[in-house]
């Protein structure tokens, strides 16, 4: 390989090895936030299992990518044969991963429907007894997005109250309005929301809202992991050049 070409090799190599520098740090810079967010989305993350799980294979993985950038740079301005050798075969097992993740997710996909997250909560939710880990994760969604069940209310109608509960109406406490959406936020009026009156009621369903809500962050997301999948791939293929390239 002409020196010409090499050098341009090697500085294409830096500049792609650059990029995944940078998306390292944006997926590490994410999965930080959403493990240790004030705003209550903490709560659910800590107490959904396979959340709790995702929050903290993203950080894995963002941290990966930081070092694989930073190795990756360090072995094209040096042109260290080992190094790059090692770049590739890591970086090509991570391009499998993350491929395997998006097809099982797009195969899953049937789980997010509106429909399974209204039979999941009918089957399962306990109203306000935070000792189960279901009910007490919706009751954060709904305190913390201001809604209420997956459509709304209405979901909440075939819920049998708690033994030990005196209190006749079907709404659950979480989908009573507050000053501040969090728990230790003020009901507006607590006895006129449980007794059913809708104006003191989060009448939306969260399926909307936390729909509405993360719909361009969604897109986001989506666009920034085809970005790294094929900046990934030039990586390899630029480092595989590189390696036959050096004497």
């Amino acid at each position: 390989m002409e020196g010409d070409c090499l050098s341009c090799m090697k500085y294409l190599m830096f500049l792609f090895n650059f990029f995944i520098f940078l998306g390292g740090a944006c997926l590490l810079g994410l999965g930080i936030w959403v493990i240790v967010d004030p705003t209550g989305f903490r709560e659910i993350v800590a107490a959904n299992p396979l959340l709790f799980t995702g929050a903290y294979i993203m950080l894995a993985m963002g941290a990966m990518l930081f070092l694989l950038g930073f190795l990756g740079c360090c072995g094209a301005i040096r042109e260290n044969k080992c190094l790059l050798l090692f770049f590739f075969m890591f970086i090509l097992l991570i391009f499998l991963a993350e491929l395997s993740a998006a097809i099982l997710a797009f195969i899953f996909r049937e789980n997010l429907t509106r429909e399974f997250f209204t039979k999941e909560l009918k089957k399962h939710y306990q109203r306000n007894n935070d000792t189960d880990v279901f009910s007490s994760t919706w009751n954060s969604v709904m305190i913390t997005f201001a809604c209420c069940g997956v459509n709304g209310p209405e979901d909440f109608e075939a819920i049998p109250h708690l033994p030990y509960s005196s209190l006749e109406g079907a709404t659950p406490e979480a989908c009573c309005q507050r000053e501040l959406q969090s728990r230790e936020g003020m009901f507006v009026n607590k006895e006129a929301c449980l007794s059913g009156m809708e104006r003191f009621q989060n009448r939306q369903g969260c399926y909307t809202v936390i729909l509405n809500s993360f719909e361009t962050y969604v897109y986001l997301a989506g666009a920034l992991a085809i970005g790294v999948l094929a900046i990934e791939l030039f990586a390899m293929i630029f480092a595989m050049c590189l390696f036959r390239g050096i004497q």
